[in-house]
């Protein structure tokens, strides 16, 4: 089952870019309030939170618009092969009918 493996595949890889996501967001959260010395602990904790979850926020309205392109781009692609293929596959027919013509029409004379 190739297919099985691939989305297995393709889960983790997903898992793994998010928890570097969160990992990235928690390190900037730290570099943006470290200059704010008069920080109380709880104050800078609560900060790092909310800078967190904006952070993610942010990012999963990202990637969900760019999935959304993706499946349109996707529809689209195979819009313009369907009718690369009907335009194709009509030259084949086109092209063996007239070799076909001109062969009748020598065998005839």
């Amino acid at each position: 089952m190739p297919g099985a493996d691939s989305d297995l595949g393709n889960e983790v890889e997903g898992y793994l870019l998010w928890q570097a996501r969160i990992a990235e967001a928690e390190q900037r959260a730290r570099e943006f309030v470290a200059p704010m010395e008069w920080l109380t602990t709880s104050q800078r904790v609560e900060i790092e939170q909310r800078y967190v979850a904006d952070s993610l926020q942010r990012a999963r309205k990202d990637l969900e618009r760019i999935a959304a392109r993706c499946l349109s781009l996707r529809a689209e692609y195979e819009n313009r092969y369907r009718g690369l293929r009907r335009r194709c596959v009509g030259l084949t027919l086109a092209v063996c009918a007239g070799f076909t013509a001109m062969a009748t029409l020598w065998f005839v004379l």
